[in-house]
């Protein structure tokens, strides 16, 4: 007879289980053991088996403490009377006067919801461990968010991974090479770049820079740089002027102004809500959308995800990019039926 299988434990997310040790040792004076912790804190005490193994609990919960102090928030250890050097009943806590703002920085309600909303925009790589600590500063505070913007949150994610190595090399003025491969080359082609500027147009991450080869300004899509970046040995002498994240904005910004496609939706589709939202878009008594893009590849990898419900009118060029991989996908469906 199958023994009868254990109720499934609820996992607490990393961000929540991290704001509730704070919330705990902020609001006790004394300090908690780490049992008290592990027992009695959301996201650890799903998990606590009393009187059992807590081992792997006990590792999680080193972690956690390390990442709070690497975020940079001053977590105590106190030693309990009379019991000096019994590192079990250690208890944890964060000074509130340590920890709290300053007394005349003050924040209206409305002022939390934007700060948090800003706190939320940067999520990944080393960008996250600023906006954790602030985030969990201001959720300390006990001020009631703004309801009616609260369910809104814009992002910057940084998924790409060239985007930190990048990052680098232009905080240190290195030369890089990279891998980068263009729509319609075979196979990606080295390039050596000196880095000027990392920018986001419209939802995309551009790195702006002088190809070396070229001896010319270039912008490169990160999204299509294949592999990790290599810094190198050399530097270089940035050219004089600086602006160089406003001049390749304004040039993506130009680029995206000049350079309109024309689509037809189907009534009511989610490629109609989607597509109609986007900047700058408009509509004629015939229900034809005017878009604007910056790279006509990936506008036909966005109009391609829609499959029937969008038909391509014009450019020439983004009609053959749709149909191309449209005709693609079929003939992978149909292949992969046959196997």
């Amino acid at each position: 007879m199958p023994e009868p299988s254990s109720p499934s434990v609820v996992r607490v997310p990393v961000e929540e289980r991290l704001f509730s040790l704070v919330l705990a040792l902020v609001a006790t004076e004394t300090g908690l053991t780490k049992n008290e912790i592990l027992s009695t804190v959301q996201g650890y005490r799903q998990r606590y088996k009393p009187g059992g193994d807590n081992a792997s609990l006990e590792r999680q919960f080193e972690r956690d403490k390390d990442d709070i102090r690497d975020l940079g928030i001053p977590m105590e250890t106190v030693e309990s009377p009379g019991e000096q050097g019994n590192n079990q009943l250690l208890r944890y806590r964060i000074s509130k006067g340590e920890y709290d703002l300053p007394a005349d920085i003050t924040f209206s309600a409305q002022e939390i919801t934007l700060l948090g909303l800003a706190a939320t925009v940067w999520r990944q790589g080393s960008l996250s461990a600023e906006s954790q600590r602030a985030l969990l500063k201001l959720r300390s505070l006990g001020i009631p968010s703004d309801d009616p913007v609260i369910g809104y949150a814009p992002r910057l994610r940084t998924r790409e991974s060239s985007f930190e190595p990048l990052r680098t090399a232009l905080e240190r003025h290195s030369i890089v090479t990279f891998t980068y491969l263009k729509p319609g080359d075979a196979a990606p082609r080295l390039r050596s770049v000196s880095p000027l500027a990392l920018v986001q147009h419209r939802g995309r991450w551009h790195l702006y820079g002088i190809d070396n080869d070229l001896g010319a300004r270039r912008t490169f899509l990160l999204a299509r740089i294949v592999g990790t970046p290599r810094s190198t040995s050399r530097t270089f002498a940035p050219p004089e002027g600086g602006g160089f994240a406003d001049r390749a904005l304004a040039e993506l910004d130009a680029l995206w102004r000049s350079q309109r496609a024309t689509v037809r939706v189907v009534a009511g589709s989610d490629a109609e809500t989607r597509l109609s939202k986007r900047p700058d878009s408009s509509r004629d008594l015939d229900g034809v959308l005017t878009l604007h893009y910056t790279d006509v590849d990936i506008l036909a990898d966005e109009l391609a995800s829609f499959g029937p419900e969008v038909e391509a009118l014009s450019p020439g060029d983004l009609r053959a990019a749709v149909i191309k991989r449209l005709t693609m996908l079929v003939h992978a469906h149909s292949t992969g039926s046959r196997e």
